[in-house]
């Protein structure tokens, strides 16, 4: 286990790093306690317990002392579990937030595989309202904790003594990190995925939210549940993105017409297109254009070249 004391710039990064660890077995029980800031515990194997709420007895101390973790550990049952507690079972996740008092552990006979990063930062209230963190569901099954165990790796790779870096690459890791897990709950992959990319299949047809969840089988309130669940947004907003960064491309690449553009992305009203633009982009879409204008060698194209085959530029033999 390793912690950091970030500096104030460091937390102007959007989230900082206060600590990372990786342990296994059979581990004591953890709390009851209460923190300041959030920890993501990524579970790998094996199983366990967790309860939130005050600790028994009404203990919501900030810190727990070894006096306090052993007397935590005669609330437990014979086998290991808090009584009311959740199962945890891996691959999961557990989110520990501000202020909520929490307490968990492994089984004792089975024990189970964990790494954890604590953090904090003005970013965490974008990626609550974005899903990536919940919380109110303090247990999370995952599909799949490798991703999320490659970005707890940098972390701990990064806390070698006397690396200049700690905080920078502890800070993009855990940025990297919240992704992953968002990638990896179980609960949204299976049903979330589809609707997203069928979304993305017709998002340039000019249909109304409700049209589209009539063509995918769902009323438009379960089309909202299940944008929210998986792209953390509305399924306008999500719409929104695609096209717009579709407009950009065209505008970018194209001479073609923004009546043309707009037509291209959805939007019959070329008036209401480039408000819209201008409104969600900041700048409207001809001033767009210009600024992107540019000569493109070769010609422009919206194909992704593969990564054994980089596009290059043919140096032009100048006359002597």
């Amino acid at each position: 286990m390793r912690y950091f004391t970030p500096r104030p710039v460091h937390h102007r990064l959007g989230l900082a790093c206060l600590g990372v660890g990786l342990q296994e077995g059979a581990l004591p029980p953890v709390g009851p306690r209460v923190l300041d800031h959030h920890v993501a515990v990524v579970i790998s194997a094996g199983r366990g317990w967790f309860r939130t709420g005050a600790a028994p007895g009404g203990a919501d101390d900030r810190t727990a002392s070894s006096a306090d973790s052993a007397n935590s550990a005669n609330s437990c049952t014979a086998n290991g579990e808090a009584a009311g507690a959740l199962d945890v079972i891996a691959p999961a996740l557990l989110w520990l937030t501000p202020g909520v008092p929490h307490h968990y552990g492994p089984d004792p006979d089975e024990g189970w595989d964990e790494a954890f990063v604590d953090f904090t930062g003005p970013a965490v209230d974008a990626y609550t309202e974005l899903g990536c963190i919940e919380p109110e569901r303090p247990v999370v099954p995952l599909t799949d904790t490798g991703p999320a165990r490659t970005a707890i790796g940098r972390i701990a790779r990064a806390a070698r003594h006397g690396n200049p870096l700690l905080e920078l690459e502890s800070a993009a890791a855990v940025h990297e990190l919240l992704v992953a897990l968002r990638r990896a709950r179980a609960d949204t992959a299976p049903d979330g995925t589809p609707v997203l990319q069928a979304l993305a299949r017709d998002a340039f047809l000019p249909l109304s939210v409700s049209a589209h969840a009539s063509r995918l089988g769902l009323t438009a309130a379960e089309l909202r549940t299940a944008v929210r669940l998986s792209a953390g947004c509305s399924p306008k907003d999500y719409l929104l993105g695609i096209r717009l960064g579709r407009a950009k491309e065209l505008l970018a690449g194209t001479t073609l017409p923004v009546a043309s553009v707009a037509r291209r992305v959805g939007y019959d009203d070329p008036a209401y297109f480039s408000r819209l633009f201008t409104r969600r982009v900041g700048t409207p879409p001809v001033r767009f254009r210009e600024r992107q204008g540019r000569a493109v060698p070769g010609g422009w194209s919206d194909r992704v070249p593969p990564p054994d085959r980089p596009p290059t530029i043919t140096p032009v033999d100048v006359p002597q």
